[in-house]
Order: structure tokens, then sequence, then C-alpha cells
């Protein structure tokens, strides 16, 4: 009640959570889970693509292109967000599309991880290689600060640079490490020194350098399926608004 006695209207839902909850196309699991290097200490991260409805992006303020939960570590993007980063081969947004842990799906997501090779192209190399030698710089800030470095985050380093080197040697994109999980686990149990772990990184480096020369990915991504699917998608979607289907 208020002060003058009549029931306070409800709090509007933020438009965030209704994106997430009601227009979700895709959701899944990452992190150590989708990995194959979960442990009993492991969270759940989850990542999903929404679909914001079309007569949104008619307005002045347009719907956001992510949003943070609105459960614990989870993230999602809007869709042309999401085809946007994939485009320019963002190795986070890449490994969304190819997650064995999916958890929701529409058909608009069946669409949109149909297009997961068209996405694909040699400037994998680029963005996967740039990430990891910004990751390794940290790990050796932490080794002259601290001693150590982050041992947790010189597994994932390793297993960004086997996904890489493979994607580039056969031109798929496999998350899945299980086949090297002992020794990943026991990197980040800080069993291997950091001169076994470092040159570990080295030689996927140079194994990734050599399978660049003879990769079978195309030099750069199908823009025009990608656009096709986006825009095919957007008149469906103020068709469907419209019609109120």
């Amino acid at each position: 009640m208020n002060d003058s006695g009549t029931p306070d209207e409800p709090t509007p839902e933020p438009l965030e959570l209704i994106l997430v909850r009601e227009h979700t196309v895709y959701s899944c699991v990452m992190g150590s889970r989708a990995f194959g290097l979960a442990t009993e200490a492991s969270d759940t991260d989850r990542r999903g693509v929404y679909l914001a409805p079309t007569p949104l992006f008619w307005r002045f303020e347009k719907p956001p292109t992510h949003v943070e939960g609105p459960r614990d570590e989870q993230f999602s993007w809007e869709l042309e967000r999401f085809c946007e980063l994939a485009l320019r081969a963002n190795p986070n947004i890449l490994e969304v599309l190819h997650s064995p842990l999916v958890e929701d799906l529409t058909p608009v997501g069946e669409e949109l991880l149909s297009l997961r090779e068209a996405f694909l192209s040699r400037r994998a190399h680029v963005t996967f290689s740039r990430y990891a030698v910004s990751q390794r710089g940290k790990l050796l800030g932490d080794l002259r600060n601290h001693g150590a470095p982050r041992w947790k985050h010189a597994m994932h380093l390793l297993r960004l640079l086997l996904s890489c080197r493979d994607l580039l040697r056969t031109g798929d994109l496999v998350i899945d490490a299980t086949p090297y999980r002992d020794r990943l686990l026991a990197v980040r149990r800080g069993e291997l020194t950091w001169e076994e772990t470092d040159a570990w990184m080295a030689l996927l480096q140079e194994e990734t350098e050599a399978a660049l020369a003879t990769t079978p990915l195309p030099e750069s991504p199908d823009l025009p399926r990608v656009e096709a699917f986006l825009l095919r998608t957007r008149r469906t979607s103020a068709t469907a608004t419209r019609t109120g289907t």
C-alpha cells in the first residue's frame, strides 16, 4: 500500500531479464564443464543468445547488446552482436557456438548453429594468437610479482592453444580437451614447472604456425550467408509482432 491507501503498482520487470527469459534462442554451458576439465569445485558458466524483437530497434533507445545474469555466471548476447563478434573470430564467441552442452535451442538457434562453419576463417589464427600472447604476458607478470603464475589460467591458455592448432589443421573447432585432461589438470595443480608449461606453450605456438600454411580454412568468413540469416530472422520477428504470433 502507498500513502493514499491504494495498492502499489508492481515494479515493471527490466527489459534485460525479459529478453533473456522470453527471447533466448540458444543457451549452453561453457567453461571447464564444456572443455572436459571440470572438477568438484568447478562453477557452471552459462552463455546464451537472445533475439530482441525487431520493433525494439525502431526506437531511439535500442535493446541491449548483451545482458549479464539473471543467474550467477550467466551472460547473453543479442543475436546481431553475437554474429558480429563471431565474424571477427572472437575466441570466446566461437567456442560458445561449439559447446557440447546445449541447454536451450529454438529453430532460430538451430539455424545459428548450422552456420558454425560460416564463421570460421583464418582470422582465428590472428585472434587466438593475439589472445594467447596477452594471457601469457599476464602469466609472466604473475611470475615476476608473485613467484608463480595462476596455474588455472595457464591451463586454460594451453587448452586454447590446442584448440587453435587443431582448428587450423582440420578446419573444425573442437573445444573438448578430454584427450589432454590429465596433463592439463596437472598444470592446474602446479605439478609441472613453469619451464615445462612454457615449453609446451611454445611448442603449440610453433605447431599452430606450421598448421597455418596448409589450413583448409577460408581466408574470410562467409559474411553474405550470415547476413542473409540475420535479415531473414529480423523480418520474421517483425511479421510475428505485427500479427501477434
